[in-house]
């Protein structure tokens, strides 16, 4: 019995130093699966979505020598009524307006500053838009019917295998993906964990096999479809996605902080909503975009390609949000309306006609509840109503 015990003591000494020895081993893994699991958490969402870089890996994107483009003040605009409730229902971190380029409101909320990198979740994806258009321009990708295996031939086999790069870009994949947030077990959440824990983002797109229409003829919003277009500009260049961001629009725009991004374990940006950016840069990309891509005498991504991306050129349902190549248009939009969006309240929003920008951050843990989106969009055209009456 004596014996028995003094093994049974050995064993258990040795299972809990085999038990420290994993745990410091992978305390970097555990830390972030653990930041995972609280990200969302009421009382830490705020310091979360300005602090993402605390929580996992990252990669910045150069924001190179060029001096800082200015953003000039012009005359307040008022604010509509509503407004305030609808900032504290929205839990909002910052609210700016720019019209004709100048900035007309400027807020921040929740103890956020103008020196915050917030989180864009999938606002990320109309940059990565953007960078596929200049790099479709500059010749490294023939067409957007090519198919997605041409430039990533580590999706044949997969539930990619058929499909072309507008395929993706649209959202019409037709690639099985549960975008549940609020289900662990959902694709787009073990996508997360696979990223918290230093896994890798190609391995997990290429394991996916199943379909559930033929590419092209349905639209349903799969956030991996978009991590597709990353491996395709990435197949087609030979560049990562940080750096080609960085050369070819943050560098050009004049930025006053470099971003980063959010990556996997080999450092691949998670492009499909891993974009760490301060408000003001956000509206510097936003004025580009409203000026047809030109920025200060620059022609940074091509017009022709703006044009494109912003019409609804997806077969959404009738009567719903409108989608093209990884942007956003109301069901009812005005003349030049269409916006980028992110989870939890992020929004980039364009009114082309009026001359406004609108770039609004927030934690909104109610983002999913009916109607919210549509009285988002009220809010804005209150806002430019306003500027032009």
């Amino acid at each position: 019995m004596r014996n028995f015990l003094k093994y049974g003591v050995r064993a258990l000494i040795v299972l809990a130093i085999v038990v420290a020895a994993v745990a410091i081993w992978k305390r970097d893994e555990l830390q972030r699966l653990m930041a995972v699991n609280s990200l969302f958490d009421a009382d830490r969402i705020v310091h979360n979505f300005s602090h993402m870089n605390d929580a996992f890996l990252n990669v910045n994107v150069a924001r190179g020598e060029a001096p800082i483009a200015p953003l000039t003040n012009g005359d307040s605009t008022s604010i509509p009524i509503g407004y305030d409730a609808w900032v504290k229902s929205r839990n909002i971190t910052s609210f700016l307006v720019l019209h004709d380029g100048q900035v007309v409101h400027e807020a921040y909320y929740n103890d956020t500053t103008p020196q915050d990198l917030r989180i864009s979740w999938s606002m990320a994806k109309s940059y990565l838009s953007a960078l596929l258009g200049i790099v479709m321009d500059e010749g490294a990708i023939a067409s957007l019917d090519d198919p997605v295996t041409k430039y990533a031939p580590s999706l044949k086999g997969g539930a990619y295998d058929a499909a072309s790069i507008r395929d993706v870009l649209t959202m019409t994949s037709g690639v099985t993906f549960n975008e549940d947030y609020l289900d662990y077990d959902s694709d787009i959440n073990r996508m997360g964990r696979v990223l918290a824990l230093g896994g890798k983002m190609d391995d997990f797109a290429a394991e996916l096999t199943e379909t559930n229409s033929a590419p092209g003829v349905r639209w349903k919003y799969v956030s991996i479809d978009t991590h597709i277009i990353g491996m395709v500009i990435r197949g087609a260049t030979g560049r990562d996605i940080p750096s080609l961001l960085s050369e070819k629009i943050i560098e050009p725009l004049g930025v006053e902080q470099a971003p980063y991004y959010l990556t996997d374990g080999v450092g691949v940006a998670f492009v499909l909503g891993g974009l760490n950016v301060t408000t003001r840069d956000y509206a510097r990309f936003g004025q580009m975009i409203l000026q047809d891509g030109q920025w200060h005498g620059k022609q940074i991504v091509p017009a022709d390609w703006i044009a494109d991306s912003t019409a609804p050129s997806a077969p959404t349902e009738p009567g719903k949000t409108q989608y093209g190549y990884q942007w956003w248009i109301p069901s009812d939009a005005r003349p030049g309306e269409f916006f980028a969006r992110g989870i939890y309240g992020q929004y980039i929003y364009f009114n082309k006609p009026a001359g406004v920008v609108i770039v609004s951050t927030a934690a909104d843990r109610k983002f999913r509840e009916k109607g919210r989106a549509t009285d988002d969009i009220a809010l804005f055209r209150s806002v430019v109503d306003g500027i032009q009456n």
